[in-house]
C-alpha cells in the first residue's frame, strides 16, 4: 500500500485528516517544490499550486522537475503529481488582493515578491505558513521555525517587519527562516537549504492539521 508507512506512523484517523487538507502553495521553486513533494508523499494530495515561470537551466541545481528546460513549471509538476490542481498565474498585488483562499485550509508562502508576501499576510495571516530567504546559505542547522516577530538574522523578515509596523499590522504568523549569514552577494543557493525549508514547511503543515 502506497501509505502503509504514514498511516503506520501518524494513525488511521490522524492520516484521514491529513487526507481531507486543502492546501494551496504560491510558488514552487526551490522551496515550494520540496514543499508539494513533501505533501504529496504524505498522502496530502489536494493541493492547488500557483506559478507562472519555465524551467531554466540554472534551476536545475535545486528545483524538482528542473531537467524538463524549458517547461511551463506547472505542466511537469503536474505529470509527477497528477492529483493536483494548477493555476498559471503570476502572483502580483491585483491577484491576492482578488483571489479567494476561503476553501483551503492553509497557504504556503514560497513566492518571491516581498509586496505580494506583505499584503498575503495582513490577508491570510491565520492560514499562513512563509517562508523568508533560503539562499545563499548551506547550513540546514541553522534553520528555524517561529512567529514572524520572532524572526531574526534574515534581511527579507526584517523587511517584513519593518513594513507591518508601519501599517500598524501586529498579528502573528509562522515563518520558516535561517539566521545564517549570507556566504554570497549574489543569489547562490543549495539544495540542502532550499529543499529543507520546504520539508520544514511541509512538518509544520502537518503539525497544524492534527492539532486542529
Amino acid at each position: 500500500m502506497r501509505y502503509q508507512r504514514c498511516r503506520q506512523l501518524f494513525g488511521d484517523e490522524d492520516f484521514i485528516r491529513l487526507k481531507q487538507a486543502k492546501i494551496i502553495i504560491l510558488g514552487v521553486g526551490g522551496v515550494g517544490g520540496y514543499a508539494l513533494d513533501c505533501l504529496y508523499r504524505t498522502g496530502i494530495t489536494d493541493i492547488t499550486i500557483v506559478d507562472y515561470d519555465t524551467f531554466d537551466i540554472t534551476n536545475q541545481n535545486r528545483q524538482i522537475g528542473s531537467e524538463a528546460i524549458g517547461e511551463p513549471k506547472l505542466e511537469k509538476l503536474k505529470e509527477l503529481y497528477p492529483e493536483i490542481e494548477t493555476i498559471e498565474q503570476q502572483m502580483n498585488m491585483a491577484w491576492i488582493e482578488s483571489f479567494d483562499f476561503t476553501a483551503y485550509d492553509l497557504i504556503i508562502d514560497a513566492a518571491d515578491t516581498t509586496k505580494v508576501k506583505i499584503e498575503l499576510a495582513k490577508r491570510e495571516y491565520k492560514k499562513l505558513i512563509m517562508s523568508l530567504g533560503s539562499a545563499k546559505r548551506y547550513d540546514t542547522s541553522k534553520i528555524e521555525v517561529a512567529s514572524i516577530w520572532k524572526s531574526h538574522g534574515d534581511a527579507l523578515g526584517r523587511k517584513i517587519r519593518n513594513e507591518l509596523k508601519k501599517a500598524r499590522f501586529d498579528r502573528n504568523f509562522t515563518v520558516v527562516f535561517s539566521p545564517e549569514e549570507a556566504k554570497c552577494k549574489e543569489k547562490g543557493s543549495f539544495v540542502g537549504v532550499t529543499g529543507a525549508f520546504g520539508l520544514t514547511i511541509c512538518s509544520e503543515v502537518v503539525k497544524r492539521i492534527l492539532r486542529k
